[in-house]
């Protein structure tokens, strides 16, 4: 029988980038849509990713292990 292995989650792979230092990067809350009503300066400051915290990343990294 073969031995069970965890499955990448494929929604959080979506979300969250692995860069080659192996910091987690992800991209800011309330940038996907009704833009339109925000103000540009809002708009513009969500557009740039920010590095998870590492008690995130170290939770994370299980269920993205195969990025």
């Amino acid at each position: 029988m073969a031995k069970k292995t965890q499955k990448t989650h494929k929604g959080t792979k979506k979300v969250l980038n692995v860069r080659q230092s192996g910091s987690i990067s992800i991209g800011h809350a309330g940038s996907r849509h009704n833009t339109g009503k925000k103000n540009s300066a809002y708009n513009r400051a969500k557009t740039t990713s920010v590095a998870l915290n590492k008690s995130d990343a170290k939770r994370l990294k299980r269920i993205i292990d195969t990025l």
